[in-house]
């Protein structure tokens, strides 16, 4: 694994996100969490496979808040430690967070949090900045997959010397990326951790307010002079554009696309929070043009021209352009989005008048027309034998049955999928992890407003552990009136299959001591079911009979994810005997591929009959209990 290569000075090809995880390992980490998402799920996976030849302690925690306080107490223990989150996860982690900004910490504390322009893997995009500057933490932004680890190895220094948390915010085109990497000398593994009867770590003083506020000035004054920020271009320039992340390499690449390289300086902010004032200043008093390129907030735009404003006397007078005033805008408008090269050139082309033709890259339809026929649109699906849809099928199933209009929540995980086609557009709502439990619970108290639908909220089994717990806890001290179905795949199978407190193995793969759902669930006191989805119909009376009862209730729907059931192993042969297949005659509307919808449930056209596409096929079987001709045939393996 080119992560651990033990050769200070050479170059192995890596990922942002592994790129972070040597950062950490060169800056001698002692302990790493993290609950998964992404895009930053990767840096505590790989910590985790080294983590007995690097002696470090690796953990996927149970929800970001956690995983933050846990790395504080190996920070207050002398050690180095490092906390991973999505954007999503530090606002589950900001009460702890807040907090412990006041009281800082003592060994080099990292949070490294993935931002998403674009939202690829995200339900919206969020600059976690601003959450960074409420909570007076310095925030550090690499701009290649090198930066990645240089500045994660940096961040722990500047987290000693200041005795306070820092974060390093990495979006998706960093943590994703892959780039040669130069590695540096790793610390060495002895660490010992000491927190006696005398050490005290509080936030209970005003006075540590204060303290903080001196922190941050004391960062400011070390940003001007660190080496993450850089500039290039002619001194003295008249036009300036302050970057910051992988948007500085965009800034390069679209004014040597302009042809202005020569003529206009990038100022490259690898800390963004607090400002290098002093750095700024020097290089806004030649400026009499000023373009920010940044994502997704006009975070630094904000700052600079508010430093600007306070420095009017020496700055003078500066035309400054970015998302506020609209002159730096995305794919979708300014602050919507990510920028790219080719965005950015079409803005400064227009800021400067400068001519600016667009890359000639071919349409969609050239491209069809090259391959020769129409391909069809990929449409968001949950994977062929996912227990996810057949669990769906059972709760559209049940409440048709039922009849009273039934309400459907959702939640973050694979079975967010839910509200498109590939889970016949259930779900009608979804926000945050463990929302979907709270609403339901809200509207379960309705009843004595003329509120009489039944209510169903489906939650994963991570997220049941991550955020659902407190809900029920609430729902059952109210007496609530909703039914809670977990889809439990046994996996935190969105993000990469990372384990839970159900699972049996730790981060790594040490043997875990596993909560039991159900164990939780009866102690809180709520009545609850099990049953497995691919058994369709038992799984369809058991959601009909738990929407005719009253109070919280919990339906436990339990199947491998299909991913990992079967690798490894050999799969069940599902086929269509053609014998049996009567294709449109059948009457059924060509059920199992528009209506059920597997992607391994196709139409052939040249025969009229329903196929198997036994590549797709994960050999669950669902579709054979469903078809009307019982034409789809199983031959199981064992």
């Amino acid at each position: 694994m080119g992560v651990c290569c033990e050769k200070p000075g050479s170059k192995v090809a890596l990922t942002g996100n592994e790129s972070i995880a040597r950062g950490a390992l060169e800056a001698g980490v002692g302990y790493a969490s993290s609950y998964p998402g992404s895009p930053t799920a990767e840096v505590l996976g790989t910590l985790a496979k080294l983590a007995r030849q690097f002696n470090l302690y690796a953990e996927w925690s149970i929800n970001e808040k956690v995983a933050m306080e846990g790395a504080a107490a190996a920070s207050f223990a002398g050690l180095r430690s490092l906390v991973i989150m999505k954007a999503d996860g530090l606002n589950v982690a900001l009460d702890f967070a807040s907090a412990l900004a006041i009281s800082g910490c003592r060994g080099g504390m990292v949070i490294v949090v993935g931002d998403d322009p674009g939202a690829h893997s995200s339900v919206r995009e969020e600059d976690s900045r601003n959450l960074c500057k409420a909570l007076h933490l310095p925030v550090l932004e690499p701009a290649s997959v090198q930066e990645a680890k240089d500045v994660t190895r940096e961040a722990f220094s500047l987290s000693e010397s200041l005795q306070l948390p820092v974060v390093v915010r990495c979006v998706t085109r960093v943590c994703h990326a892959s780039g040669d990497v130069l590695l540096g000398e790793l610390a060495p593994a002895n660490r010992r951790a000491v927190f006696t009867k005398q050490d005290r770590v509080i936030t209970f003083s005003i006075k540590l307010h204060a303290l903080l506020e001196q922190k941050l000035a004391r960062a400011a004054d070390m940003a001007g002079n660190s080496r993450l920020n850089s500039y290039h271009g002619p001194g003295d320039a008249n036009r300036l554009v302050i970057a910051s992340g992988p948007c500085y390499m965009y800034a390069l690449e679209a004014l040597e696309m302009l042809g202005l390289s020569e003529q206009v300086g990038v100022l490259k902010l690898g800390i963004t929070w607090p400002l290098p004032e002093t750095l700024l200043l020097g290089y806004l008093k030649a400026a009499g043009e000023v373009v920010f390129a940044e994502e997704v907030e006009p975070f630094v735009e904000d700052n600079v021209m508010a430093l600007a404003a306070r420095h009017w006397d020496e700055v003078g007078r500066i035309k400054f352009y970015g998302k506020r005033n609209g002159r730096v805008a995305g794919p979708h408008g300014p602050g919507i989005g990510e920028l790219d090269p080719d965005v950015l050139a079409q803005s400064l082309s227009a800021i400067w008048s400068t001519s600016y033709t667009r890359p000639a890259w071919p349409n969609q339809k050239e491209i069809l027309d090259l391959l020769g026929e129409k391909m069809p649109d990929r449409e968001l699906a949950l994977c062929a034998g996912c227990p996810h849809r057949a669990s769906f099928w059972s709760i559209r199933t049940a409440l048709e049955l039922d009849g009273r209009g039934g309400i459907v929540l959702g939640d973050i995980g694979c079975y967010t999928l839910g509200i498109v086609r590939t889970g016949y557009y259930l779900l009608q709502t979804m926000h945050c992890m463990g929302a979907g439990v709270g609403i339901a619970s809200g509207l379960g108290k309705l009843d004595c407003f003329g509120f009489d639908k039944p209510v169903i909220t489906v939650v994963g089994d991570s997220t049941f552990y991550h955020a659902a717990l407190p809900a029920l806890v609430n729902a059952r001290y109210h007496r609530a009136n909703f039914m809670c179905v977990v889809l439990d795949n046994e996996t935190t199978a969105m993000t990469g299959h990372q384990p839970h407190p159900g699972r049996e193995l730790t981060a790594t793969g040490e043997p875990a001591d596993t909560v039991q759902m159900e164990e939780l669930i009866r102690g809180i006191g709520i009545p609850y079911a099990v049953q497995d989805p691919y058994d369709v119909p038992a799984a369809t009376e058991a959601v009909y009979l738990m929407l005719q009862q009253q109070g919280p209730r919990v339906l436990i729907l339990r199947r491998t994810c299909a991913l990992a059931a079967v690798k490894g192993k050999r799969k069940n042969r599902v086929y269509v005997d053609p014998a049996k297949c009567i294709g449109d005659s059948c009457g059924c509307g060509r059920f199992c591929s528009k209506v059920f919808a597997c992607p391994a449930n196709i139409w052939d056209a040249e025969s009229g009959k329903a196929r198997i596409d036994e590549a797709v096929c994960n050999g669950c079987g669902v579709c054979a209990t469903l078809c009307p001709q019982q034409a789809i045939v199983v031959e199981r393996t064992v």
